[in-house]
Order: structure tokens, then C-alpha cells, then sequence
């Protein structure tokens, strides 16, 4: 028993009832201002109040929002979509790869080799260089510059969570395999990557959500209207003199439903993925 008379057991849940209201307020209020003003028209939305919209047109505005630009919004949200699933597909190849090796060999090569893994955690991208250099190559303003821009800056987080998981594999069926006749290429594409499935979820969740929702990058390395994502697709309905309100909240509940979905859905995965090596090895 405390001072108070309560046992702790219950001041505990007291407390984090009281955290878990807290959250979800600060997390939630935002989420519900934009669903309630992307319902109102342009007078009321302008008066930015949480109040439910006076005569709902949902249907409306997200036919202006689709309709805004030739079908911006569309051609953004394919964009992004290939952006995504191609920097994915490379993240697990590589990631898995990478993590793989540098957590099974040991040599003076791997300390400084994670040191530059770890940086690239730090590390912002330098904006202009990575221009010039994109410029120099000749793959300036196209989707797959941009895959791979997105690849250099999720690879490094990528590598740790593979590094971490492959600790709770043993060696020893490396070795088992590689005895039956198993090459390293079947043992990584056979065996490895088939174990690795939990961390691998939790890769594609968080990379999915970053990259999709990522403003900064593609708005300094993709220009152009024919290259645009669903996040500069904001910029529709945002002038010097003017700011179509409900449609921008229209156009931020449009592209927020599919991460907020996939969050939603592969939480449990995320943590499993993120907690399963630490706590296997």
C-alpha cells in the first residue's frame, strides 16, 4: 500500500490510463480537424473550428481534389506507388543481405563498415551535391533516381534490424547448409530470408509509411508536374493570396488513409519485428 491507501498496482494503471487519454488526444485531435473540415465549404472551412461541417460535401470536394490538375492527384498517387514498392523490394534484398553478413563475419572490416551504417543513421543527405551527382549520371528528375535516393536513406535503419534479428538464428545452420551442398546464394535466398519474415514485415510497414509520406526529398530531387507525389499534391490548393481550405484537408485525408490503414493493420508486426532480436539475442 501507498500513502495514499491505493496499491500500487492501481496508481500504475491510473497512470497510464491517464497517458494512453493524453495520446490518443494529441494524436487524435488533429486527425479529427481534418476529417470534419474536409466535409465544409469553402466559407467555413476557412474559419478553421472543430465543428461538424454545416452541410456535409465529402463527395464534392474529393471529386475537386481527383479532378484538380488532369488528374494530379492520380498520376502522384502512382508515382508514389512505384517510388514505394520498388524501394522496398531493394530495402529487404540488400538489408537482409547486408545485415547477414556483417552480423556472421568477423574481421577489422565490420567495425568501421557499421560506423558508416550507423552515420547514415545521423546524417542528413546533402542536397546539392546529390544534385550535381544525379545531374552528372544523367538521371536527374526520374522516378528511379528517386528510388534510389530513398533506398540510401532507409538502408542504413534497415541494416540494423536485420543485423539485430540474425542474432537469434545460430551459425550452426549456416554451416549445415553449407555442408549439404547449399551455395552462400541458396543459403541466403533458401533459408535466411524465409527466417527473417517477422523483421522483414516490420521493414516494409515502416519504409512503406516514410517513403510514401515523405515531402522534403521529392520536392528537392523530383521536380516537375509529371514527377509530382501525393504529398506535393498539396501545393494544389495552396496560393500567395489564397488557400482553398477544404479541399487541402480534402487532399490530406485522401492521401493519409492508406498509411494510416497499413499502420493500423501491421502494428503488432512493427513491434514484434523491432523487439524480436534484442530480445532473442
Amino acid at each position: 500500500m501507498t500513502l495514499t491507501g491505493l496499491p500500487r498496482r492501481v496508481i500504475r494503471e491510473i497512470v497510464q490510463l491517464v497517458f494512453a487519454v493524453l495520446i490518443t488526444v494529441l494524436f487524435g485531435a488533429p486527425l479529427v480537424f481534418v476529417a470534419l473540415n474536409a466535409g465544409m465549404d469553402v466559407p467555413q472551412a476557412a474559419e478553421m473550428r472543430m465543428a461538424l461541417p454545416e452541410s456535409p460535401q465529402y463527395l464534392a470536394n474529393l471529386g475537386e481534389v481527383i479532378a484538380a490538375r488532369d488528374g494530379a492527384v492520380l498520376r502522384a498517387f502512382w508515382n508514389s506507388s512505384v517510388i514505394t514498392v520498388s524501394s522496398i523490394v531493394i530495402l529487404i534484398v540488400v538489408g537482409a543481405m547486408s545485415g547477414m553478413v556483417l552480423q556472421r563475419r568477423r574481421g577489422k572490416a565490420v567495425t568501421p563498415i557499421m560506423f558508416l551504417v550507423l552515420a547514415g543513421l545521423m546524417v542528413p543527405p546533402a542536397v546539392v551535391p546529390t544534385i550535381k551527382l544525379l545531374q552528372t549520371l544523367g538521371i536527374f528528375k526520374t522516378l528511379y533516381s528517386m528510388v534510389l535516393i530513398e533506398v540510401a536513406i532507409n538502408l542504413p535503419v534497415t541494416i540494423v534490424l536485420y543485423r539485430a534479428y540474425m542474432v537469434s538464428i545460430p551459425q550452426e545452420m549456416d554451416e549445415s547448409a553449407l555442408i549439404e551442398g547449399a551455395s552462400p546464394w541458396q543459403l541466403y535466398w533458401r533459408i535466411i530470408l524465409p527466417l527473417v519474415k517477422p523483421v522483414t514485415a516490420t521493414v516494409i510497414v515502416l519504409s512503406a509509411v516514410f517513403i510514401f509520406n515523405d515531402f522534403v526529398h521529392p520536392l528537392y530531387f523530383l521536380p516537375g508536374a509529371e514527377n509530382v507525389t501525393v504529398q506535393l499534391t498539396l501545393y494544389n490548393f495552396m496560393s500567395r493570396y489564397a488557400t482553398q481550405w477544404n479541399l487541402l484537408f480534402s487532399n490530406v485525408l485522401l492521401i493519409s488513409l492508406p498509411p494510416l490503414v497499413a499502420f493500423i493493420v501491421f502494428n503488432k508486426r512493427i513491434v514484434a519485428g523491432v523487439v524480436a532480436g534484442a530480445v532473442k539475442g
